[in-house]
């Protein structure tokens, strides 16, 4: 079973900037694409970005170009940037593992942090 511990999350207020970071076991790290979604209250999760091991990278249009995603394999760290944030963006972020960035939605899973943009 996958570790992947979420941190970062918390209260931000519109136009602001956030930084979520996801730890893994290195064992996960070094063989698995990485990514984000999240799910707001009422609504189906969605995916927001994902990195592969060599670092190729993709995103959902909803975040192209305020959010950006990277990967310390060293440390066995992934972040999410997060600026220019919105009440839309108000959701529960979780981080994800799996063999490839297509199939992100069907590995492992963190537990979630909470982002809430809000004046």
């Amino acid at each position: 079973q996958a570790q992947l511990v979420e941190s970062g999350g918390g209260l931000v207020q519109p136009g602001g900037s956030l930084t979520l970071s996801c730890a893994a076991s290195e064992r996960i790290f070094s063989d698995y694409a990485m990514g984000w979604y999240r799910q707001a209250p009422g609504k189906q999760r969605e995916f927001l970005a994902g990195i592969a091991v060599g670092g190729r990278t993709d995103y959902a249009d909803s975040v192209k170009g305020r959010f950006t995603i990277s990967r310390d394999n060293a440390k066995n760290t992934m972040t999410l940037q997060m600026n220019s944030l919105k009440p839309v963006d108000t959701a529960v972020y979780y981080c994800t593992a799996a063999r490839a960035i297509a199939t992100l939605g069907q590995g492992y899973w963190g537990q979630g942090t909470q982002v809430t943009v809000s004046d």
